[in-house]
């Protein structure tokens, strides 16, 4: 009997194996190397450059450093007119550069999404510039505006203008010739990105639009735009902070000159800490700086309503 019910007796149910946080915790302990490479990378020098903001640090001077509290941001707000004006300076640069890049961009973007024979070659031609480096930009342009083998010469000697003229070195030229420097590099980054999310369009949106009678004003006004919202909203934001900080072409094609006409406010930190090895006074600009990039780029998004409905 004993020997029947311990064969009648059901099995035990097995035991539940606890999950192992380990497989959950796996992605995390496989980029953390990265993420605290990045982190130092990047930490390091901005809690740096916050640091040094409060401070009076120039290596020429040994003497005169120390701890200097917040000296270096009043003297940026009540004694450093070349602060006030190279800003006005930048916003003039990133409202042009960016509204004429844009607007170049879209009009290249809708023409190479159409089709016709040799698009691929065009789409190339429009996007190479894009590939140049900005120092490799910056060497062609000066070429270019060169007074003897530029373009002046060229057009002196078709009778427009005169010979020696330097568009670079003339307060009255030196803005124009540069925006058209920038724009040839600018362009090239609006017209990817709003290619790329016009292919995305429904053309079934655009047929159906037909249908209803709407021209091509209206397909664009009321089809193309809302769909292309986001992305202009997003390239404009990257491109103006890009904009803002650029450095490298205005410094090899002006240096800011002709009388710092041309001299935008990281030019102006860039020659307060190299060329003058002001770098207390440079980090305390560039924390100006960093918070004006901060303030306008989360206002920005805030109207223009980013990820919202379009």
């Amino acid at each position: 009997m004993a020997q029947a019910a311990a064969v009648a007796k059901p099995p035990a149910p097995p035991r539940r194996r606890r999950a192992s946080a380990t497989p959950r915790r796996l992605p995390y302990l496989l980029i953390a190397p990265a993420a605290l490479l990045m982190l130092g990378f990047i930490a390091y020098p901005v809690l740096s450059v916050f640091w040094y903001s409060l401070r009076d640090y120039n290596p020429t001077k040994p003497w005169r450093n120390g701890f200097a509290g917040l000296d270096n941001f009043t003297r940026i707000f009540t004694e450093d007119p070349l602060f006030r004006d190279t800003l006005v300076f930048s916003a003039k640069w990133v409202f042009v550069e960016v509204g004429l890049q844009l607007m170049f961009g879209l009009a290249l973007a809708l023409i190479v999404n159409q089709t016709f024979v040799g698009r691929a070659l065009g789409r190339a031609l429009v996007f190479s510039p894009w590939a140049v480096s900005g120092v490799l930009t910056s060497a062609i342009w000066v070429l270019l505006y060169n007074s003897q083998t530029g373009i002046t010469r060229y057009l002196a000697d078709m009778g427009i203008g005169e010979y020696g003229v330097s568009w670079l070195s003339d307060t009255s030229t030196v803005f124009p010739a540069a925006v058209v420097a920038d724009l040839w590099r600018g362009v090239p980054f609006f017209a990817i990105l709003i290619l790329a999310d016009l292919q995305s369009v429904s053309k079934d949106l655009y047929e159906a639009a037909e249908v209803d009678g709407a021209g091509r004003l209206k397909q664009f006004w009321h089809i193309t735009l809302p769909h292309l919202k986001d992305a202009i909203i997003l390239s404009t934001l990257l491109r103006a902070v890009w904009e803002f900080n650029n450095v490298d072409l205005l410094y090899t094609l002006t240096g800011g000159g002709p009388a710092g006409s041309t001299t935008t406010l990281p030019l102006y930190i860039a020659n307060t800490s190299v060329d003058a090895h002001d770098f207390g006074y440079a980090s305390a600009l560039t924390t100006v700086a960093f918070v004006i990039l901060l303030f306008c780029s989360m206002v920005y998004l805030r109207l223009s309503k980013f990820g919202g409905e379009k």
